[in-house]
């Protein structure tokens, strides 16, 4: 569940609760008991770590692109346009056996 940060706007009183997204938002301050209470915006907690995000907010430069997972190398070889070379054998007329 998220962290949502109140203000109120009479006494300046501030408060961290723990709501369900679905949840109505407070009103009522905890303090002076006026209903002014306004939900503030703030940074999130969290970060996005791990394969498939990219992290450009701390980078800089060439670095800013980079993914977080590294560059995958693989032992493919590259693909070109020549047609690969086959060795064909004479047939001798008799099938093997």
């Amino acid at each position: 569940m998220p962290i949502y940060e109140y203000r109120c706007t009479a006494c300046g009183h501030e408060l961290e609760v723990i709501q369900k997204v679905s949840d109505s938002p407070l009103e009522v301050c905890p303090a002076c008991g006026a209903k002014t209470m306004t939900k503030l915006v703030s940074a999130a907690g969290f970060r996005l770590k791990g394969g498939g995000w990219y992290e450009t907010d701390f980078k800089s430069g060439s670095d800013k692109k980079r993914n977080l997972a590294g560059e995958a190398k693989t032992d493919v070889p590259a693909k070109t346009d020549a047609p690969a070379k086959t060795e064909s054998k004479p047939s001798s007329g008799t099938p093997a056996v």
